[in-house]
C-alpha cells in the first residue's frame, strides 16, 4: 500500500517557532526604484509567442510600460538592465505545495523562478498566517493561495490538517467556518462519503469557493467532476476508469491513498477510443487537473534516501528530512511504468483540451522547492506536450484558474512586477525557465548575484539541526 501523505501538526507548529532564528533576507537589488528591461524578447504565454526588441518599464510594484525598443520614453532614475539576449516570462506557479518549511521554502522558489504557491493542507492557524506575510512582503517568499485546513471523513486520513465531517450537515458548516476563517479554497480529501461531498460543493458555491483536491473515493471522478469539483489532484480516480474500462469490479469505498496505483501499469490494455470518449466527458466538465507526476517519478526509498542523492538537497532542511523520515519509514519507489502511464494519460488529455496545471505536491519525499517544478515541466515535454503548452500551464493556466488574471500570468502594462528573466527561449526548449537571470518579485529586482546569495542563506538554513 502507498500512503502518500502523513505528517505530524507538532512538527509543523515546530516551525513557526524556529523561524525567528532565520537569518536577515537577500536585499534585492534597488527594491524601491524604477527599472527599464532594453532590448529583451517577451514571451506571450497565453499565445506561446516571443516577441523580440521590447523594453519593459517597472515603477514600484507595476509594469509601467511595454514597448518595442524603438517606442521607449525616458524614465527619470530608472535602473537599466540590459535584455540583449534574454526572455522575460511570467512567474512560475507550483500550484500544489504544502508550505512545511518557509525559511528554506521562500528563498529556494524565487530563487527558481516560482512566484506564486497554491497550499493544498495545512492547519488554518499556521498557513492563513504564513500566506498573509508572504502576500505582504513580510516573509520572503513567493505569493500564496491556500486551501487551509482539509475536509475529510472519519478519521480523517490526516488528522493534524483536517477537519472531520461526517454528515451533509457537517459538511455546510465545515465549509461555512472554512469561509469565516478566510481560505481561498476548500480542499476535499479521499474518505468524504458521496452525499457529504455534494453537500460541500454545493455549499462552497453558495459562498463562492471553488473546491479542489482529491477525488473521494466514494464518487467516480467523472460524476465529481460534473458536480462541480473544480481541480482534480494527482492520479487518483483515474484508478476507477481504467478498472471499468477493462471490466474489473470497482469499489467505491476507501481503501488507503494509493491503493489501486497498478491499474495503470495496465493502460495499455484499455480500449483508446473509450479512454478518449472519457478525455472528452472530462474536458465539457470544466475541471482542471493538477497531475504532480513528478511526485511520484522522484517517491524514494525512504529508509534509505539522503539528500545528496537529488540536485537541490543541499536546500533540504534537516528538519524536513526528518519528518521525512519518521512519517513515511518503510516507503518505497513507484515502478517507473506507473508513472510514464500516468504522464501518458496527462499528454492525450492535454490533447483533448483539459486544462493542466503544474503543481508537484512539494513537501513530499524527493522534492526540491522550485526544482520540482521545473522537472515536472520537463518531463511534460519529455512526454510529448509542447513546450508552449507546458509553459502556459506554469504561469497563465494556474493564474487565471485563482482568479489573479488582473494582475499576475502574463506580461502587460498594469500588471503587477512578478517576472523572470532568462538567458535562453522556453518556447524552443521548457528546460530553459531553469535559465535564470533574474527575477522580479512585486517590482523587487534579484540579479543572479541576489538569487545565489538566497540559495546559499538556504543551504545554510538546511543545515541548522532540526528542533
Amino acid at each position: 500500500m502507498k500512503t502518500l501523505l502523513r505528517f505530524s501538526l507538532v512538527a509543523i507548529l515546530g516551525l513557526t517557532a524556529c523561524q525567528a532564528a532565520t537569518p536577515k533576507p537577500t536585499n534585492a537589488v534597488n527594491p524601491a526604484g524604477a527599472y527599464i528591461i532594453k532590448n529583451v524578447t517577451v514571451i506571450d504565454v497565453e499565445k506561446g509567442l516571443a516577441i523580440p526588441d521590447q523594453a519593459i518599464t517597472v515603477v514600484g510594484d507595476r509594469i509601467e510600460a511595454i514597448a518595442a525598443q524603438t517606442e521607449t520614453g525616458a524614465v527619470i532614475s530608472a535602473e537599466e538592465i540590459d535584455g540583449r539576449g534574454l526572455y522575460v516570462i511570467p512567474g512560475l506557479v507550483d500550484a500544489h505545495v504544502h508550505y512545511y518549511d518557509a525559511p528554506t521554502f521562500g528563498r529556494v522558489l524565487i530563487a527558481e523562478g516560482v512566484l506564486l504557491v497554491r497550499d493544498m493542507g495545512m492547519p488554518n492557524k499556521y498557513i492563513l498566517s504564513l500566506r498573509n506575510e508572504l502576500n505582504r512582503g513580510v516573509t520572503l517568499g513567493p505569493e500564496m493561495v491556500a486551501a487551509g485546513a482539509m475536509l475529510d471523513g472519519n478519521p480523517p486520513v490526516i488528522p493534524s490538517i483536517s477537519l472531520t465531517v461526517q454528515t451533509p450537515e457537517e459538511g455546510r458548516t465545515a465549509v461555512q467556518k472554512q469561509a469565516e476563517a478566510g481560505v481561498d479554497m476548500i480542499k476535499v480529501y479521499s474518505k468524504l462519503d458521496r452525499e457529504v461531498f455534494l453537500a460541500i460543493l454545493d455549499e462552497a458555491q453558495k459562498s463562492g469557493l471553488k473546491v479542489v483536491g482529491h477525488v473521494p473515493d466514494s464518487i467516480y471522478i467523472e460524476d465529481a467532476a460534473e458536480a462541480g469539483l473544480s481541480s482534480i489532484e494527482h492520479w487518483f480516480g483515474f484508478e476507477k476508469v481504467i478498472a471499468k474500462l477493462l471490466g474489473k469490479p470497482v469499489n467505491l469505498i476507501y481503501t488507503g491513498i494509493g491503493t489501486g496505483y497498478d491499474l495503470l501499469l495496465h493502460l495499455d490494455e484499455v480500449d483508446p477510443s473509450a479512454l478518449q470518449e472519457f478525455y472528452q466527458r472530462l474536458q465539457a466538465s470544466g475541471v482542471t487537473l493538477d497531475p504532480t507526476v513528478v511526485t511520484f517519478k522522484n517517491w524514494p526509498n525512504v529508509d534509505t534516501f539522503e539528500a545528496k542523492d537529488i540536485p537541490g538537497g543541499e536546500y533540504l532542511s534537516q528538519n524536513l528530512l526528518s519528518m521525512w523520515k519518521t512519517q513515511w519509514a518503510g516507503q518505497t519507489e513507484f515502478p517507473d511504468l506507473f508513472w510514464q502511464n500516468w504522464v501518458q494519460m496527462v499528454r492525450e488529455m492535454n490533447d483533448a483540451g483539459v486544462p493542466l496545471m503544474v503543481g508537484t505536491d512539494l513537501m513530499c519525499p524527493g522534492l526540491v522547492p522550485g526544482f520540482s517544478v521545473h522537472e515536472e515541466m520537463a518531463i511534460w515535454q519529455e512526454a510529448g506536450i509542447p513546450a508552449a503548452d507546458v509553459l502556459k500551464s506554469a504561469t497563465f493556466v494556474p493564474i487565471q484558474f485563482m482568479g489573479l488574471g488582473d494582475r499576475l500570468g502574463s506580461l502587460s502594462v498594469g500588471k503587477t512586477a512578478s517576472f523572470v528573466l532568462l538567458r535562453a527561449n522556453p518556447l524552443e526548449d521548457v528546460r530553459n525557465a531553469d535559465q535564470i537571470e533574474g527575477v522580479f518579485l512585486r517590482g523587487q529586482y534579484f540579479d543572479r548575484e541576489a538569487l545565489d546569495k538566497l540559495l546559499k542563506e538556504a543551504e545554510m538554513l538546511a543545515q541548522q539541526p532540526a528542533p
